[in-house]
């Protein structure tokens, strides 16, 4: 036991950093084979919960390829609670240094679970579209959890500052708004469409068409706020900032890109699946950039410093 906790990191280490990495990139190909399950018509490849059959833990021959890939995506939860454990306890020695840490691998770390029982009630309920919905709002939230992980790991502890302007604060975080506006809407369209997960799986009742026309909007409204906040960036210098608005864009233009083909092509699987994977990639970004809307007191301080005393030369 002894020298388990002397392995256990006392300082942020490339460990955690790659944990921190493997825990982001492993949540958002979660959503992927969510989306598989969903676009394969595999929702109920096993028709129980927690088991796969009622005398089974694990898929069966007989039950084909829905099956396999339903219980592939039970596994990689799986995987991911023992890399939310890993995690948590790779901070424990940090706990006091780093709360912030902490917090984000215990809230995070909880989230597991709870994704698995919500994603247990969508099977039990027969993949209800809105049970679905909520499992992918907990599966973005998560993303969201792991890069706020992700960013901090990399930062310089310690009481954060704005180091920004008010207005573009203020932007940034509308922006955000907006996204969970895109993001909710989108859950809506999807549970309103030809991918139920199932055959014989329900669905929401909505107009498809009038809420595709209705998901645009925030979508577009989104693009906009980000080009104000790429440029915005651009005239303050604000680095870290601009870099994750940079990524917000790139993949908000990839998002409008295969929104408007799949919804001119017949709304293709395939297109869906990279659809749903893009907001798991929005989500994280966005929260880069909040995140980024703060830097450390002590180094912005500094710059101030420097700043100063350029001035004075």
């Amino acid at each position: 036991m002894k020298r388990l906790i002397a392995w256990l990191p006392d300082r942020v280490d490339a460990r955690l950093k790659v944990i921190a990495w493997v825990y982001l990139v492993g949540q958002i190909v979660l959503v992927g084979t969510g989306g598989l399950v969903r676009l394969t018509a595999s929702g109920l490849g096993c028709p129980t919960w927690p088991k796969c059959t009622a005398d089974s833990i694990v898929n069966t021959p007989e039950m084909g390829v829905h099956g396999f890939i339903e219980f592939g995506n039970r596994v990689l939860s799986v995987l991911l609670g023992i890399v939310a454990i890993l995690a948590f306890l790779m901070i424990l020695r940090l706990r006091k240094q780093r709360p912030d840490l902490f917090w984000l691998t215990l809230i995070a770390g909880l989230g597991i679970p709870a994704q698995a029982v919500v994603g247990g009630l969508s099977v039990l309920s027969h993949l209800n579209p809105y049970v679905v919905g909520l499992h992918f709002v907990v599966s973005i939230a998560l993303v969201a959890l792991c890069t706020a992980f992700v960013v901090r790991v990399y930062a310089v502890p310690g009481p954060r500052v704005r180091a920004v302007p008010g207005w573009f604060a203020g932007v940034a975080h509308l922006t955000s708004a907006v996204v969970a506006v895109t993001i909710l809407v989108g859950i809506l369209t999807t549970g309103s469409g030809p991918h139920a997960g199932d055959a014989n799986a329900p669905r929401n009742g909505l107009n498809p068409e009038i809420l595709q026309h209705v998901h645009a909007i925030p979508a577009y409204v989104t693009f906009t706020l980000t080009l104000v906040l790429v440029v915005g960036s651009f005239r303050y210098r604000l680095t870290p900032v601009h870099r994750f608005a940079q990524y917000l864009l790139a993949v908000e233009v990839l998002q409008i890109a295969v929104g408007l083909i799949q919804a001119n092509t017949g709304l293709p699987g395939i297109l869906v699946g990279i659809h749903m994977m893009l907001a798991a990639l929005l989500a994280a970004a966005m929260t880069a950039v909040v995140l980024a809307l703060k830097a450390p007191a002590e180094t912005l301080g500094a710059r101030e410093d420097s700043a100063q005393d350029v001035v004075a030369a």
